[in-house]
């Protein structure tokens, strides 16, 4: 294969227009718990499948909110989930106009509560309440055929002391479910994509 040819995943993704400003303020504001492009990509490459309800468990910023509503079509919703009033400032400033985002600023794990019953075709966990806890509240709001997303599997510079086992248990946590069939992708920060399914 000549080299030229070589499949370079950084290369010609072609980021939503209003990233690179929402990446400009994270940095302003020293919020380091963002996801990162190749992240990005995939989830944008995921929602693009999807046409109803969506769910992202920890806004952030917003940088994989924009990656997830550059997917989406048009019928579509996503509601991003965070916390921390002042980080989601920043995506409800960049995003907030598109009608299709519900931006809720709330505990994830209160949010998973309230909204028991309904269900979605794609989470996106990338926050504790719905990966580290809560994380039976969040598979039973996968429709079946729906996709469950998280990253930072792999060591990152930003971990708590002690972290490392509890990434070691999910892991352990989610291979061992029956309602699930996933991949393991060591690749950008370690990600872990999952199908619920139904066994008879």
């Amino acid at each position: 294969m000549k080299k030229d040819r070589v499949m370079k995943d950084f290369e010609n993704l072609k980021p939503p227009a209003v990233l690179e400003e929402i990446e400009r303020a994270t940095v302003e504001m020293g919020f380091t718990m963002a996801s990162d492009r190749q992240t990005g990509s995939m989830l944008r490459t995921l929602a693009a499948t999807k046409s109803g309800a969506l769910l992202e468990l920890g806004t952030g910023t917003g940088i994989s909110t924009s990656w997830i509503l550059d997917g989406m079509n048009a019928s579509s919703t996503l509601v991003s989930v965070e916390q921390d009033e002042k980080v989601q400032a920043v995506a409800r400033q960049h995003l907030g106009g598109d009608p299709r985002l519900t931006l809720k600023n709330m505990d994830g794990e209160a949010f998973l509560r309230s909204v028991r019953g309904q269900r979605f075709e794609l989470v996106f966990a990338d926050t504790w309440p719905g990966k580290y806890y809560a994380l039976d509240e969040a598979l039973s709001l996968i429709e079946p055929g729906g996709l469950y997303v998280i990253d930072d599997m792999l060591p990152q510079p930003n971990w708590p002391d002690g972290h490392a086992p509890k990434v070691a248990e999910l892991i352990a946590t989610l291979e061992q479910r029956e309602d699930l069939v996933l991949t393991k992708l060591c690749w950008s920060s370690g990600l872990i994509l999952a199908t619920k399914v139904g066994r008879a």
